[in-house]
């Protein structure tokens, strides 16, 4: 397995109050697969994926990547933000080429990295923009190549389109499905989106708020570059809709139990 999530737990202390956000979250990642994450907001996806990047501990249970335990965040993991999180101040070309600088690759190497990353996005000719002069497809590209730049065994992306329009948000799918393609890096992404888990997904694993249980894991067989209006593609959005309805009403139970202080083992009538 190229990922290993291993009884996870997390729970958040404020003075005297105590929220648990995961517990006992386990579930395996082969390589070369790309996972969704999908859920209700505030399920907890996000938590798990900072843990697995190593931005933060988990309160209990472990996480392997290659075998090999995360303590901290490194190069093995690279992460994509909603906000794609590209230097202001550096041009298309600088921002590919840091993540090469801080794990000191060579000149030559970084060079011939760049090249082949720029051609991969189809980005040559706009090496020395800078972001605010270039599109959302064109920042997403560099923000996804930029994290691709030190062939990580796991590329980790929390909601990468969230903040784009319905309409440039399937076209950017499509072009990061294209990226992906081509290197076939292991993925875990969170999303809300049950389209955008179809489209993009090996797999799509559905989480509760409740603690971030898992109460799906699907995977999605369709051929790629996938057909939105196949029926066999409404089918898998069908039943990653009942699941996640399911999900919502498993929380309102859950609140209800909590609301009238009833033992979770009794029964709501």
């Amino acid at each position: 397995m190229k990922v290993v999530i291993e009884n996870i737990d997390k729970v958040f202390k404020n003075n005297n109050n105590i929220k648990e956000v995961l517990k006992d979250i386990s579930f395996n990642v082969n390589e070369g697969q790309f996972v969704s994450l999908l859920g209700p907001s505030g399920c907890g996806k996000t938590t798990l994926l900072s843990i697995i990047a190593g931005f933060q501990d988990a309160t209990e249970g472990k996480i392997l990547v290659n075998g090999l335990e995360v303590k901290k965040p490194g190069p093995d993991r690279g992460f994509i933000f909603q906000n794609y999180a590209l230097f202001p101040w550096m041009t298309v070309k600088d921002n590919i080429l840091y993540p090469m600088k801080q794990q000191k690759i060579s000149k030559e190497k970084r060079k011939e990295r760049l090249s082949e990353l720029l051609k991969m996005a189809h980005l040559e000719g706009n090496e020395h923009l800078y972001p605010h002069q270039i599109s959302g497809g064109m920042k997403q590209r560099t923000a996804v190549i930029r994290a691709l730049a030190c062939k990580p065994e796991v590329l980790l992306m929390d909601e990468p389109l969230g903040a784009v329009d319905f309409q440039m948000r399937q076209i950017l799918q499509e072009e990061l499905e294209a990226l992906w393609l081509q290197d076939k890096t292991t993925v875990i992404m969170v999303t809300h989106d049950v389209d955008e888990a179809v489209y993009m997904s090996d797999r799509v694993i559905v989480m509760s708020t409740e603690s971030g249980k898992i109460i799906g894991d699907l995977e999605i067989n369709l051929k790629r570059p996938r057909n939105r209006e196949d029926l066999e593609y409404e089918s898998y959005k069908a039943k990653l809709t009942s699941i996640l309805k399911d999900a919502l009403n498993y929380d309102k139970k859950d609140k209800e139990i909590e609301r009238k202080g009833i033992n979770k083992g009794e029964q709501i009538v």
